[in-house]
This record gives structure tokens, sequence and C-alpha cells, in this order.
């Protein structure tokens, strides 16, 4: 219901009963249908209505818009040296009391407050500004709040009124803030070492109802975080902007200076990537210079390399058994090479290590070595070369190999009557290169819903990342108990990004969303650790602008910026206008009747700090205005020329420079020629740069 007047939550709670209540046509029945009041940031609700009762309230004037909630799903520290955070000079010099005032909000499953990495050593009181709640229940007491979690609640109604109560699902959870997942801690732990965190725990068993995350983006922009962290999205595609909780919510935050990082998911392929709103910074997954090797050695002495992670050593060698040469009666050699339920016969693979393929991408690796452990198998070889540098976790020993590998051991298995080998424990290999690399199962653009905003915006570390877990969480081996865990998803690349903006804001705290998300992707690495344009794993592919759009993040870089893109939300209305949206859609994203303006802006021309033309059929001009927030003004047209042209890789630049009103260069510049100008125009503060590339 868009933007409120009322005086409290109180009023705007009862002015919702009021409005329930004339299609439930009660008053009690009106409160025993609302799941969520949204009363802080926004005015709204969710509530259990029949399509009818939804269609009453979508036709009254108050009402901006009705949609249904639908569930979202996770997508599911050595990293930070390879980033080099920790050569941020000026991040690292600045005092305790000043990179501690940045307050990061993660909505996810909740986190493990005892673990060592929330710490709160050396932090001051909590930031005045901060108004968040410390909400008690099931295990999780006042006292597991300190100064670096400062804010927890949680939130149950909407997932428990589409898919039942807690209890019925059989799995450890806590009606509370605290995780019994392992996901939230594991992403909070990825925040900017000395930010605050508040907790909004909306998912429960993997799965996050929109109404309760929309509950959740009510009361963390109304708290005061600086920034928000959501390591969650919709099934792909995502057809809209305007009926998808995170998209609306993430709208609101903009608004009040919040900037939302949010994971592209982990689908892989073309046209997947979600939360691809342009005042989200969506976030694909890419390696660092670290792999996880569980060696094979076969028994005529030959080694192959496998990835994985296994902590048990296997004392002595066993039999090696490809699956297809022990399909199950009935089932053929093919079928019983993918491992998979009921098409092995145990006999054959008891006691032995069974070498299985992959049928699909899709393929749940993991359950492969479960059937493998019910029919009595002591290991697993797994032939996957898409996937083979992620570090899975299996209930038996097991690891993966490529193709090189797999041709060796197929060719070992032929020649040898009785072939046996052996899986090594994993050990840790530093300084792998190339790195980064993007990874395979990082969703890719196109953004289906505006193709000429790429998307997605940056990469950060995704792969086989080490942080704090619940010990009570479900792990892949299912035997034990961790206080640590290594996973690879986008919501690992979220959390460092995020993290990179904690720190910007640290720095620069005046800087909108905008600008923030603008000093993160212009100032992106290029090249990966051997010089080279960075490739997409498993095998170095070139990569393309629909994999990441400004590659991979730089803390330091960021930090180092000269040249801003900075929107605002007029800027986006603008932007929506020029896609057709009608004023219906427009009123349910901003909540006020909205009048584009004629003419249109093509979207192209939206302010974005990346430059996308979906349909181009002729020859085109585009227009960026930038600003120069850097402190030697000399060095300004150095940066204009190498960060808008050579980089774009654009052969000519029509400039023109204004300073207080006046021009003080205008002209054609070309691209490879002129790029010591930072002497023709002498200015001092942030300047406006008029820019159309042709």
């Amino acid at each position: 219901m868009g933007e409120h007047s009322h005086s409290n939550s109180e009023s705007v709670v009862r002015a919702n009963h009021e409005i329930l209540a004339s299609v439930t046509g009660s008053f009690d029945g009106a409160q025993q249908s609302a799941i969520h009041h949204y009363s802080k940031s926004f005015r709204g609700f969710s509530a259990m209505l029949t399509p009818e009762q939804a269609q009453q309230l979508a036709d009254k004037d108050l009402v901006v818009s009705v949609f249904q909630s639908k569930m979202n799903k996770l997508h599911t520290t050595h990293s930070w040296e390879f980033l080099g955070i920790d050569s941020a000079q000026q991040y690292n010099q600045m005092p305790m009391e000043s990179t501690s005032n940045i307050t990061v909000g993660v909505i996810d499953t909740g986190i493990w407050p005892e673990s060592k990495s929330f710490n709160d050593k050396g932090f001051g009181p909590v930031p005045k500004k901060f108004k968040g709640e410390r909400v008690t229940s099931d295990h999780f007491r006042l006292a597991n709040c300190n100064r670096k979690i400062i804010g927890a609640r949680f939130y149950s109604k909407g997932f428990e009124a589409e898919s039942g109560r807690l209890e019925s699902f059989n799995l450890p959870f806590f009606r509370s803030a605290r995780d019994g997942d392992g996901h939230g801690t594991h992403t909070a732990r990825g925040s900017a070492p000395c930010a605050r965190l508040a907790i909004y725990k909306a998912c429960w068993f993997d799965i996050c109802s929109e109404a309760d995350i929309l509950s959740a983006l009510d009361d963390a922009i109304s708290d005061g975080v600086d920034i928000l962290s959501i390591s969650i999205g919709p099934d792909p595609p995502q057809p809209s902007y305007f009926e998808n909780a995170i998209s609306i919510g993430a709208f609101h935050a903009f608004q009040r200076g919040i900037l939302v990082s949010a994971s592209a998911g982990n689908s892989a392929f073309p046209g997947t990537a979600t939360n691809v709103a342009p005042w989200i910074l969506t976030v694909a997954a890419s390696s660092v210079d670290r792999e996880f090797h569980s060696i094979v050695y076969l028994g005529n002495s030959k080694v192959l390399k496998g990835f994985s992670l296994n902590p048990i050593k296997m004392e002595t060698y066993y039999g090696l058994i490809s699956g297809s040469a022990a399909a199950a009666p009935g089932v053929t050699a093919k079928n019983a090479s993918f491992c998979k339920n009921n098409t092995l016969d145990q006999t054959l693979v008891k006691g032995k290590i069974v070498v299985c393929t992959i049928e699909t991408f899709t393929d749940n690796r993991r359950e492969k070595s479960i059937f493998l452990r019910q029919a009595g198998a002591v290991g697993l070889i797994l032939i996957d070369p898409s996937i083979k540098d992620v570090g899975f976790q299996f209930v038996i020993l097991g690891t993966l190999i490529g193709q090189e590998e797999a041709e060796e051991l197929q060719a070992y298995m032929i020649s040898e009557k009785n072939p046996v080998g052996k899986i090594s424990p994993t050990i840790t290999v530093l300084n792998i290169k190339p790195a980064p690399e993007v990874v395979v199962f990082s969703s890719m653009g196109p953004n289906i819903i505006t193709p000429d905003i790429i998307k997605p915006d940056i990469t950060g570390p995704g792969l086989n990342i080490l942080a704090a877990w619940s010990p009570v969480a479900i792990t892949a081996t299912a035997e034990r108990s961790v206080d640590y865990n290594i996973i690879s998803s986008t919501s690992m690349s979220c959390l460092h990004v995020s993290a990179v903006a904690a720190i910007v804001k640290t720095y620069q705290p005046s800087w909108s969303p905008a600008a923030i998300i603008s000093a993160i992707m212009t100032t992106a690495m290029v090249l990966d650790s051997t010089q080279h344009a960075i490739g997409r794993d498993p095998n170095g592919t070139p990569t393309m602008p629909f994999d990441y759009r400004s590659r991979h993040i730089s803390p330091t870089g960021a930090l180092n910026l000269g040249l801003v893109y900075d929107f605002n939300s007029h800027d986006i209305i603008n932007f929506l206008c020029s896609t057709r949206a009608s004023p219906a859609q427009l009123k349910n994203l901003t909540g006020e009747l909205v009048q584009c303006k004629n003419p249109l802006t093509p979207s192209y021309n939206f302010n974005y700090p990346s430059i996308g033309v979906a349909n181009m059929n002729r020859s085109l001009s585009l227009y960026r205005i930038v600003t120069y927030y850097g402190k030697d003004p000399q060095y300004m047209l150095h940066l204009l020329i190498t960060q808008l042209v050579l980089k774009s890789k654009l052969h000519l630049l029509n400039l023109s420079l204004q300073w207080s009103g006046k021009r003080c260069l205008s002209g054609l510049i070309s691209s490879p020629s002129r790029t010591a100008m930072g002497a023709l125009c002498r200015v001092r503060s942030p300047i406006g740069l008029n820019v159309v590339f042709v």
C-alpha cells in the first residue's frame, strides 16, 4: 500500500484490519487471516485470502497492488587474503570506532552467536543510529547479542501459513534467530571484519516465504541498517520487478540510502540470473587461488588429481569397479553408470570403490554417495569434468576427477584384471593459477526483464568458502557436528561483495547506494593472476558480459576510484517508464501515482555503470553523466579516457566538461591517442561530465 502517514505502527495495523474486514466479513476474520503487517518503512500486509477476496482488495482505491506470495530459495578466511583487503591501507588505518559504525543486515537462516567469528572484542557501543531489536525466544537470549551482533529478529508466519507448522518437517530448527541450518551463519561471517550485524531470519529448511522476506525488509529499513545482504532468490526466470518481494523491498531500501546486495543464483545457464533490478547489486560467483585436492592412487603407481573434501584417511587399497559394470538386473549399463537409486548390484559393489558418471549437470552428486553407502561401497570416484573444482562432501570417501584423469583411470581398469585404488584425505593447495575464474554453477545473464541492463553486475569469491557454521545443522556427511564448513554458491560471493560495500560505506559514509555500486563495478579487476582476461571454469573458456559484467571485485580499487555514475529513485522511475511499465506497475513499486515524462529516455541511457543495447540496428549515441570524486583533478581526464573509453573499447568520445556552469573543454577525443589530458582543464572539486559515446 506504499508510503503511509500514520503516526505509529499500531494505527497502521488497525487500518489494515479495517480494510481486511471489508472482504473477510468481520474484524475477527481480518485478525485471523492476517499474517504480517508492514507498518514501518512502507504500508501493507500479508494475509490468507481466497482469490475472490484478493480481487476485492485489489479493486479498492487505497490498495496499490495485490500479488501472491511465492517461495524463494537460499542461493546456496583465505578469500579475504585473495581479495587483498589486508592491503587496503585507507581502511586499515581508520580507527576502530569509525570502521565499526556500519551495520550490515543479513536476511537468511539466522546465526549461531557463540561462534568465535562473531566475537566483539575491540568494538565500542552499539551505534546510536541503529534502532533494531534483539528478539528473545527458543535458545536465543539477550546475552547472545553483543557489540558485534546488535540485532536479531525472526519471521515464520508466512512460511507456516503456506507450508505448515515447522514441527511437521521433522528437522532440527529453532523458533528464534538461532540458526539450525548453517547457511545464515556462513553468510553472516562474510561481513567486513569490523561491521556490525543485524540478523533477520526469514528462511526455514532452505525455503523463504516472500511474506516473511518483505516483513524482514520492512524491519531492516526501519532499524537503520547501512547495507542489506540477501543470498536468496526466486526460481529462474524472474518475470517482473513489480511482483517480487525482494525487488519491491530493495527499492524502498534504495530510497532510504541503503544498498542491497543480492546473489544472482546457482542455475548456471544463460538467462537464469535473478535479483536483476538495477537498484540491486547482483553478484555472480568466482574462484580463489585455492583448491582442495583429494588424490587417487592406482595400483600401477599412477596418481590422479581429484577434488573433494575428505577428512578421513583410506588406510588400504580397495577394488575398483565402474557403475556400468555393476548394473542391477534389468538395468542397462548406461543407466547404472550414473549410480542412482536401485541401479547397482549390491553384491558387485560391496567393499569396492565405484566409478560413476554424471547424467545431467543438475544431478545430485551427494545423493550418489548415499546410494553407494547403502549398497555397501567404500568409496566413490565421480567423473565430472564440468564441476570438478567444487569441494563436495560425500557420506563416504569420494573425489571428483576431470576428463583427462578419467581416460587414464579407464585405461588402467581395462588393462588390469583386478584394478585397485585408494582415495587420499584432502590437502589444501594455494597459489593456484589462473585465478579468479567464474565458476560453472554461477547464474548468467542476459537480464530477461530489461536486457539493456546487463546482469550480473560483479563477481566475488564463491567457490569452496570456509566460514562459521551451525553445529546442529545437517552437514553433507551427516556424521558429525562442525563449527566451520566449506560450501560453494553465489550466496558466498554475495557476502563478500556486501562486505566490500560496507567497507566503502565506512570510508565514504555520505555516498548513495548508486555511488557505491558504481565504485565497486568501475574498479573491478579485469585480469586474472596470469594477467590474462578472466575465464570461466572449468576449462578457462572465454567469458562474456553476461557472466559478470564488470568482472571481479577489488576492495582496494573500490576505495580509490575517481569517476562515479550516480542515479536516484527519480532516475529509476524514468528508466521503468522507458520499459513501458504501466501506471499500476509503477504504483506497485513506489506506492505513488507516477506520470511518465515525454519523450521517454531510452533504457540504454539509464545512468548505470555499464552499457548495454539489446536491439541495435543502426549507429547509436549513448549518454552517461559521471562525477569525479578523486582528490587529484589533474588525473581526472586520464581516468575518463582509461575508464570510459579504453575499457569499453569504444572509438570516439564526445566530451563536454563543465565546472561551475562554465565549459572549459569540449570536443572529440580519439581513445588510443590522448591519455595525458589532465592539464588541459584545471578544476577543483566534484565535476559533472556529460559524456556521449559514438
